[in-house]
């Protein structure tokens, strides 16, 4: 598609060097720490000869960096950084501060067709969790079909307050119908409660790569529409005047968005605050351009979900705290930070 308007600057070379050494020290560190600590350097050691094919050392140390610890990282960065770049894109989107990937009532879909996996047992052989995975991305597409279909014949236009209206009340009826199961769940009522509450502590290799494969798609057409998002932020009728097709784009960002959702709700339950403060921490740093926003969102939703991990393993060990609580916790006090900082400024 042609670009619509003036590309604006990116994020120099040394600025991305700067976010992968943060983000590799972070993740470093979330893997030696735990119940049994390994040193750091050892930590580096293992996962760069892991990295490179050198032989390895042998011991515990191995197995708990490699079989138990990193994939949990590994994933735990890319869901983070997922939530935070669907929670940026829909802000620019739909021009509001508070919007993320819950707004529009696809994350509860998507919770709402995971729990109904876990409910009714579905699963494939040999991927346990791609029942749950595909359950919830088929509720997630099928919430923004539905919503999109209710704001449409409520208003022709579509307009951005419609859509919004539409996802909190279908997200609210989407809630009530978890608790509805839950309360009928009998002996699986403790697996659903906690994952309701978010937790990556089951995470392997598997649910990594397919994080990874999302994130390349999905993610990758995301920040390929920077700059429409740019002009997006002026309003949709000064997009269209810039060349931008307007329902296009529109659709592909909240497919995406939808999709990604899905796949983070699979795989880690609901984890929320990451998509909210997280593109507002950014632009502190970046200011308003989605070139310079999204990149940045992404690294530092990343990093932001890997200490939150970190805390819920490690702050009442030996007993884990769901991730979704500390998020919410700390992005509750973060966003109340931001939000006087930034008082005074106007949304665009």
């Amino acid at each position: 598609m042609r670009r619509a308007v003036r590309p604006s600057g990116g994020l120099p070379w040394y600025g991305y060097a700067v976010l992968c050494l943060l983000t590799a020290a972070t993740l470093c560190l979330c893997v030696s720490l735990g119940s049994v600590a390994v040193p750091i350097g050892d930590t580096a050691a293992v996962i760069w000869n892991a990295m490179w094919g050198l032989e390895l050392p042998q011991g515990i140390s191995r197995t708990i960096i490699l079989g138990v610890r990193l994939p949990r990282v590994l994933a735990t960065a890319l869901c983070g950084g997922a939530l935070a770049l669907c929670g940026a894109a829909m802000q620019g989107l739909l021009r509001n501060p508070l919007a993320d990937g819950s707004t529009l009532g696809v994350s509860a879909g998507a919770s709402l067709g995971a729990v109904t996996a876990l409910l009714l047992g579905i699963s494939f052989p040999g991927l346990p969790f791609a029942g749950t995975m595909v359950m919830a991305m088929l509720f997630a597409m099928g919430s923004l079909i539905l919503i999109l279909s209710l704001a449409y014949s409520a208003d022709r236009g579509m307009s951005t307050q419609t859509i919004i209206l539409m996802g909190v009340v279908f997200s609210m009826f989407a809630t009530s119908i978890i608790s509805l199961l839950t309360a009928f769940s009998g002996e699986k009522l403790r697996s659903i409660t906690f994952w309701t509450m978010g937790s990556l502590s089951g995470a392997g290799y598997t649910e990594t790569l397919v994080l990874l494969g999302a994130l390349a798609v999905f993610g990758g057409v995301l920040l390929s529409c920077a700059d429409e998002l740019n002009a997006f932020s002026l309003g949709e009728d000064a997009a269209r005047h810039m060349g931008v097709a307007v329902g296009p784009v529109k659709l592909g960002v909240l497919v995406c968005v939808a999709s990604l959702i899905g796949v983070c709700v699979s795989v880690g339950g609901s984890i929320g605050f990451v998509g909210l403060i997280v593109p507002h921490a950014a632009r502190l740093f970046t200011g308003a351009s989605h070139r310079r926003l999204l990149p940045l969102t992404l690294f530092m939703g990343a990093i932001f979900l890997m200490l939150a991990d970190l805390l819920a393993r490690t702050v009442v060990s030996p007993i884990e705290l769901p991730i979704g609580v500390v998020t919410s916790l700390v992005g509750a006090v973060v966003f109340v930070v931001i939000f006087f900082r930034r008082r005074r400024l106007c949304w665009k």
